[in-house]
This record gives C-alpha cells, structure tokens and sequence, in this order.
C-alpha cells in the first residue's frame, strides 16, 4: 500500500516537471535573427551584390539586404546596410561632399542594421517593446561577433527618432539617440553657444554653471546658402513657350520684359525657361578644438568667406528630370509636330486641299488644327518679306562644318525663315502651314511681277546645289528678278558691260560645269578644254589678262602691218602680249555672258534627255552651242581680224601645239606669252579641233561678231521666273514638308550652334555629332517621295529626341556661362558633371542603377573664385515675402544659412591600466566617448547624440 502511494507521488512529481532545454518565443527570435546575421557576414559584400541588393539612390555605393521575422504575432523587418567602398568612418563628416545616409551622418557609423516593425508608421511606438528588440539584436550580433551598431526606429515618423546599440568588444559599448524638434525651437538653440552647452551638459556635472567652465571639445561645421528663388515681383515671369494667344510666331511679338535668355539666339523663337533655379552653397569649416561657448558666439560672426571649404551645386529645374511630367516648348517639340505634318501630307494631292471648304483635308486632321487669324499672318508675312534690315549675304558664315552636309536651306535665307516660322505659326498644325505656304508664294509672286528684290535672297552669284530645291528655286527667282529689273531700265551706253556681262575672260570650265559630270569621250572630244583658262577679272584693261608660252613657232603667213578698218567692241583688255595670227594687232579679252543658271531639277533633266537620245555628243553640243556660239561672237567683235585658230588659243590654250616638238603646252596662268620680235606665232591646232567638220569651226563660222551687250541674253529672266513661280505653285504636300522638315532640322541646329556657352569640348562634340545624325536621318526626305508604312517616319521622331537633349545641353551650357562668366572653370566643370550624369538619358549607354535619380554633384570653389558666387547671392529685398526675422549668425550678403550642421565630439585617451590590457583593438591609443550631430535651422533641429561606456 505504501508503495503504491509512493509511486503516485512521483509520477505526479514527473508530471510537474519542467524542461528547460525547450526554447521560449524569444530565444527562437533571438536565434533568428542571429541566423540571418550569420548569413550576411558569410556572404561578404560581393556575394550579397550578386543575391540581389538594393542600390539606395541617397549615396553612391550604399546598398541594403533585408529579411522579414516574426515574433509575438508581430512582423519585423531586418535590413543590413554596407558601402562597396569599405570607407570605414564615412559617416564621420571628413568629406561633406559625399552624400550620406542619415544614420551614417547622425551617429558616425558605417554600416548598421535597422529593425522596425512591418506597418503603416514604419516605427515602434511603445518604449518597451523597442527595448525588447534592440536587446534581441545586441545579444544575437554578440553570438556571431558582429560589431554592426543596430538601430530602431520609435516615436512618431515624422520626429525621425532612432534608439540603437552597438557592441565594440569586450569592455565598451556605445549607445544611440536620436530625436528632433520641428517648430518652437528654443532661442538658446538656435545659436552656437547654446549648442555647444547642449553638448557639454551631457557629460559636465549637472550644477556646473557651463558658461563659466573650459571643456575642451571638437567641433566641425557645414552651412548650407541657397540662392533667392524667383519671384513675380522681383523678377519676370517667365513664358516657357513661344506662343501667343493667337498661334503667332514670337518672332513678330516682341515683349517689353526681359528674360534671362535675351541675348541667346533662341530668344527671337521662344523664350525657354531657365535650366538653373539656382545654386546651394555650402560651406565647410574644418575640424578644431573649442573650449568655452564665448569661442562659439565669436564663431557666429565669422563670415562664411573665411570657411575653409566651398562647395557648390546646381539647383536644377523640372524640366530637365524626365519624371517630372512636364513638356518642354522648344526646337524638338515644334520640330515633332512638324514631323506629324509631314505624315499626313503623305496622301494629299494639293496644298489647297488642307484649306480648301469641299475638301477638308485626311481624315485624320485633328479639328484642332486652326489657322490663326489674318491679322498674325499679316505680322509673319511682314518680318519675313518687309522687316529685314540689312543682311549678311554670306550664309554660311558662323555655321557648323558640318551644317553643309544637310541639304536644306541656309539659316538667314527666306526658305530657311519661313521653315522656323512655321514651326510656331499655328502650332505647326498641317492647315496653318498649307495656309502660311500659299500667303508666302503670293506674296513671292507680288516681288516677282513688281520687280521688287526678292529679300533674304542673294541676287547674284551661283546656284548652290547643296541646298534644298526649293531654295535654288528661290534663288534663281531673285537672280532673274534682278535681270529683269535691269532690262527694264534704260539701255547701258556703248561699252559698258551690261547685266548679263562678266568682266572676265570665258573659258572652258564654265562650260564643263553645266555638262554631265559623266566621263563621256565624245564629249571631252568637243568640249574639254583648259580648267585653268580663265583668269580673274582685271582692275586695269591694259594689264596682263593670260599668258601662254611658245618657243621655235613655225611661220603662217605675212604679217598685216595695218589696222583693220573694223570697229573693236566689247573689249575687257588686252589678253598678255599675245598677237592675232593674220594681224599683227594684240589680242583682247572679250567681256562675255555669264553661262545659264541651272537648279538641280534642270540638271536632272538634262541628264535624263542625254540617256533617252544615246547620242550623248550630239545632244550635249546642241545644249551648249548657244554659250560656245556666244563667246565665238564675243570674241570676233572684240578682235575683228580673228581666226578660229586665234580663239582657239585664248579659249583653249591646250588645243594649240607647238609646231618644233608636236606637243601641248599647259600654262599654270591659263595664258599665251609670245615675243613680238617673233611674229606670226608658229604651231596648229590640235588633232580633234583639225578635224574635217569640227564642230566649232562651223559653230565659229556662223557665229556673228556681236559684243555681249548686244546678244540675247543666254538666261531669259522672264521665262525662267514663270517656271520657278509655277514650280512653288504646283508643289506636292510631301515635297514641301520634305523640305521643310530638313531645312527646319538644320536651322534649328545653325541657330542653336550660335550659342555662346565658353566653348565646352563635349558640347561641341556633341552638336558635331548632331549634325551628321540629322544628315544621315534626313537623307531620306531627299528622294521623290514617302510611302506610308516606312520607318522613315518613326526615325525622324526619334531624331526629335535627340535633338531634345541636345537642345537641353545648349540651354544649361549658355546659362552656366551668363552666371559664371569670370569663373569659367567652375561653369565647364559642372556642366561637365552635368553631362556625364545626363549621358545614359541620352541613349549612348546602359543605365546602372535607378533612372530617378537627382544630380547632386558637388564641385569645389577656390578661394579666387568665392568672390565671383558670393556675388550670386544678392542681398534680399523688402518686398520678398519669404524673408524672415535672422535669428542665426554666419550672414552670407544678408543671408542666413538654410541648413546648419555640426559635429561635436569628445575623445578620451586610455592610459596603460586595467581598461587598457583589455581595451578592443583600434581603441588602444583614443576613443571618442561622446558625438552630437546637430542639424536644423530657426524653426527646426534634429538632434543626435552618441555615447561610449564602460560595462
């Protein structure tokens, strides 16, 4: 019986057992976390970049890993913070031009870990509770024998509060705190004295009178100065278009107010807005040692020009983040709506037919797409043909080298005006163009039927075929406007030189310049002659006009000792000492026409009438028989007792040989020497001009002796004219877009280049390489047409975008100039830096890392240059409503710093006792015990504090 009892009691003795080797919840959490921390420190850096951590865009360098946990039916978030640069003490404020976490910037720290709970605040609002979870990570990260300080979030978000520990070997252990203040900042804080006592006061003795005592500690300190902002009442509001109410060019609505681009090129298009809202200085003062807080109120008043460090950065505008939503009005943004006129006019037939009532236009036609009032066309119409002024006729001058290879017209031409006209006329819609093109050929016509100059137009000279046709169209039209005019003059008087007269010998090359540029034999046959048989025209008519040598000539025939009874006509001058073979007279130049004009379309032409006949010799000697015909005629009035043989040693020197050695003589001076002493000259002509029924021996034979100023013109101004009115009245939809969009591309661009922005070599880089971009993307607009379903158009839209960025660099590179003017180097150097942040938003290379980040270089300012951005800092005004009471010290020309931050800190040094034999390594010769990082202004202070003890 006994023994029954006794078994019962100890079953149940068993059964009330405890087993402690089972763990609780928070050993479990404890072991959890140390787990995860175990992982980190095995994985290194270079394993974790591999697993999958994040890049935080707030420092360079600076990735995070996190881990989710669970305890007490809670969850918690673990994220481990490191550096790839290993830069322990980062945080330490040495470079405050580093951008920091603010953990790392509060406490000195490098890397950590941070645990907060999973929700809506993100923080741990009971006191408690944030204990238990800093405990659990001290004890795991000292199972592991890690030395990250860990940190947890409490309070209220918005007073960005932090608790933390971290474990420093055996004897030390540091502790974290921080806290901040947003509004009522007491008036002791907001100044450096009281600063400094906050700081002393949390290792002074509590009774001591702070003021009165010397606690030697180090101090360093950073102020940040921004500039004034812009304000509608100190300054203009800008306008970030170019638009009117009304659709007008801002070229013919000038305004009274000024803008900060006015001087750039852009400024008579559209007014851009300024790149640089403005600039954030910061001043750094150097670590030192402060012992009394009349030490820190001496340092209040301390001008910023004594800092020992200037840092400056540039405020950004929206409109160079692409996350900012907003549109930028520029050359790319009207160019794209161009671009999208161009498309629709692929189908259409006529002009008229955007304009037209009974037919509307493609389907497509937005019903947005207005035509602005006559009264703006009236004012387009007025700058383009009346408001011109004098202009350089030089068009290329101060153009890129490689605008040329762009085939549009040049910038100050009238085809290359009414292309950058369109592009604001109207909202460059379809129907405001058609509209503006029709005005405009009216109003070319009205030039045309009154004689009146062609404006913007040279009125001479050479058709440049590396234009666009529309613009050798115009040019011509000017050329025949300008004959036309003359003709209807009074007749010039006897030997003057008429309109359609040069001054020069006629030789071969102007020939050869309207022949096929085929090598043809039968050609070269008829017409070659020597390139350099034409000399300049002569300011005296009796000076030298060609020479040609010959040397043991064989005797023609008898000297005629007498004058010819013949009238000499048309005379430029006598050609060197050359004689006429059956005269023993000198030889005279004639003045001759100038050859035919030709467009590129008559080049064509020609070309495709030379390959339909075949015969390419006959057909071609057929064309130029009149210009051949009219110099032979030129010649026979100005030397009536001439031979064919005498204009065939003038016209072309290489055709006479030299009789001793059968062998052409070539003259570099495109003439003939010859002694009078050795009269007639001896030689022959060439093979091909001996041959029976040559060709210009008839055409010489029937050409009769006429001076130039009494042949009919070679260009017939008034038919000629009509053909380049009827051609700009008939012109197709897609070949007036065509050519607009390459003319609008390449004086978008000339206009841009014309930027003064200090010659920045990557700029000018890049708009080189624009250039070639567009040449080679608008190349195909020069063929006859567009078929819809092309990638022609998509690729003309993605050169919009390019230009967009360029457009965007020209903008910050002239704006950095116009502020920066006697400190050039800091202009290049942050636009450099400007540059190679904006290069992978470019397309050029890959992007590695968050496209959302801001730019925040910061580049440093030497003394010579303080001066310079100190004068950006304009003293404020009373009408500015953002100016308030100064209540701290350090004014900047009446400017008290936006941001305020300081580093105290105390080190101790550990002599050779107990504490020193078992102090952690790193530790054995100083320590910092106490560090208080206080950042704020007036209205508000944060404040953080670190401290090193004993256990």
């Amino acid at each position: 019986m006994s023994s029954s009892i006794e078994d019962d009691d100890l079953q149940e003795e068993f059964e009330h057992f405890d087993d402690f080797t089972l763990a609780s919840s928070w050993e479990r959490f404890i072991s959890e976390i140390e787990a995860v921390c175990r992982q980190w420190l095995a994985d290194g850096t270079k394993n974790l970049l591999r697993k999958g951590a994040i890049s935080l865009n707030i420092s360079e360098g600076l990735y995070k890993v996190k881990s989710d946990l669970k305890y007490a039916m809670k969850s918690y978030c673990m994220e481990y913070y490191f550096g790839t640069h290993n830069d322990v003490g980062r945080g330490n404020g040495n470079d405050w031009s580093c951008e920091l976490h603010n953990l790392q910037l509060s406490f000195g720290v490098n890397e950590f870990l941070v645990i907060a709970p999973q929700s809506a605040s993100g923080v741990v609002l009971d006191g408690p509770e944030a204990s238990k979870l800093l405990s659990a990570v001290a004890i795991a990260l000292s199972n592991c024998s890690g030395f990250w300080p860990a940190f947890v979030p409490v309070h209220d978000p918005s007073r960005k509060a932090y608790i933390g520990i971290q474990n420093m070997g055996t004897l030390f252990t540091r502790r974290f705190e921080a806290d901040r203040i947003g509004s009522q900042v007491p008036v002791k804080l907001m100044h450096l004295e009281g600063l400094y006592e906050l700081f002393v006061s949390k290792f002074a003795f509590s009774n001591m009178d702070l003021s009165m005592h010397l606690f030697q500690v180090n101090l360093k300190m950073k102020m940040t100065y921004r500039t004034l902002p812009y304000s509608e009442d100190d300054d203009v509001q800008e306008s970030e278009g170019g638009f009117t109410e009304s659709g007008e060019s801002p070229k013919s609505n000038h305004q009274s107010r000024t803008q900060w681009d006015d001087n750039c090129p852009w400024s008579e298009w559209y007014s851009a807005e300024d790149p640089l809202r403005g600039f954030e200085l910061l001043t750094v003062w150097s670590e030192k040692a402060i012992e009394s807080s009349l030490e820190m109120a001496e340092l209040e008043n301390v001008s910023p020009l004594e800092a020992e460090k200037w840092l400056i950065s540039p405020c950004l505008s929206e409109i160079l983040s692409d996350g900012s939503g907003r549109k930028r009005i520029g050359f790319a943004s009207q160019l794209l709506l161009l671009i999208d006129a161009l498309h629709m006019s692929l189908d259409a037939k006529f002009v008229e037919d955007f304009i037209s009532v009974e037919n509307p236009g493609p389907e497509n036609l937005k019903s947005t797409a207005v035509i602005p009032p006559p009264t703006v066309l009236d004012r387009v119409l007025k700058d383009l043909f009346h408001d011109v002024g004098a202009l350089q006729l030089d068009f290329a001058e101060g153009d890129h080298e490689n605008s040329r290879t762009i085939k549009g017209a040049p910038l100050e031409s009238l085809f290359g005006q009414f292309c950058l006209h369109s592009l604001w006329f109207g909202d460059c819609n379809i129907r405001a163009i058609a509209a503006f093109w029709i005005e405009f050929v009216r109003e070319v016509r009205w030039c045309w039927e009154e004689s009146q100059p062609l404006p913007r137009m040279q009125a001479s000279g050479v058709v440049d075929l590396s234009t666009c046709l529309i613009n050798q169209k115009l040019h011509m039209l000017s050329i025949c406007i300008d004959k036309k005019h003359q003709l209807n003059q009074e007749c010039p008087k006897a030997g003057e030189s008429n309109f359609f007269l040069s001054a020069h010998v006629k030789g071969d090359s102007h020939i050869q310049s309207d022949i096929s540029s085929e090598d043809v034999d039968t050609e070269a046959s008829f017409f070659e002659c020597d390139s350099l048989s034409t000399p300049d025209r002569p300011n005296d008519p009796e000076s030298d006009i060609s020479s040609f040598v010959h040397s043991d000539a064989v005797k023609l025939g008898d000297p005629i000792p007498k004058h010819s009874a013949c009238i000499r006509r048309g005379s430029a001058g006598i050609v060197g000492s050359m004689m006429l073979l059956k005269s023993y007279q000198n030889m005279h130049a004639p003045f001759t026409q100038d050859p035919p004009l030709m467009t590129e379309d008559m080049h064509e032409e020609r070309l495709q009438a030379v390959e339909a006949l075949g015969e390419s010799f006959r057909f071609s000697a057929q064309l130029e028989k009149d210009i051949l015909s009219s110099d032979m005629s030129a010649f026979k009035a100005a030397n009536p007792d001439a031979v064919f043989e005498d204009f065939i040693r003038w016209h072309s020197p290489r055709d006479w040989e030299n009789d001793d050695n059968m062998e052409k003589v070539e003259s570099n001076t495109n003439a003939v020497v010859e002694s009078t002493n050795d009269w007639p000259p001896r030689g022959k002509l060439s093979e091909r001009m001996s041959e029976h029924g040559n060709s210009w021996r008839k055409i010489w034979n029937e050409a009769p002796p006429l001076p130039a100023s009494e042949q009919k013109p070679l260009l017939d101004p008034n038919q000629e004219g009509e053909k380049v009115l009827h051609y700009l009245e008939t012109l197709r939809p897609y070949e007036l877009l065509g050519q607009m969009v390459s003319t609008a591309f390449k004086a978008a661009a000339d206009t841009l280049n014309r930027t003064s922005f200090g010659g920045l070599k990557q700029l000018t880089t890049r708009i080189g390489q624009l250039y070639l971009t567009m040449a080679a993307t608008l190349r195909c607009l020069q063929k006859n047409s567009l078929s819809v379903g092309t990638e022609d158009i998509e690729d003309l839209k993605r050169l919009c975008a390019i230009f967009g960025h360029v457009e965007s660099l020209i903008t910050l590179a002239a704006s950095l100039h116009q502020k920066f003017l006697q400190a050039p180097r800091l202009s290049e150097s942050i636009f450099n830096d400007y540059y190679n942040f904006y290069l992978p938003k470019m397309g050029t290379v890959s992007i590695g890392g968050d496209e959302k980040k801001d730019f925040d270089k910061k580049q440093e300012v030497r003394r010579q240059e303080r001066e310079v951005v100190a004068s950006m800092f304009t003293p404020p005004t009373v009408n500015q409503s953002w100016r308030k009471v100064l209540s701290m010290g350090n004014l900047l020309n009446g400017h008290e710093p936006t941001l305020r931050e300081i580093i105290f800190s105390k080190r101790d040094h550990l002599s050779e006792n107990y504490y020193a034999s078992h102090a952690p390594r790193g530790y054995q010769q100083e320590l910092e015990t106490y560090r208080m990082y206080i950042c704020g202004t007036s209205n508000d202070l944060s404040v953080a504090l670190a401290v090193a003890s004993c256990d």
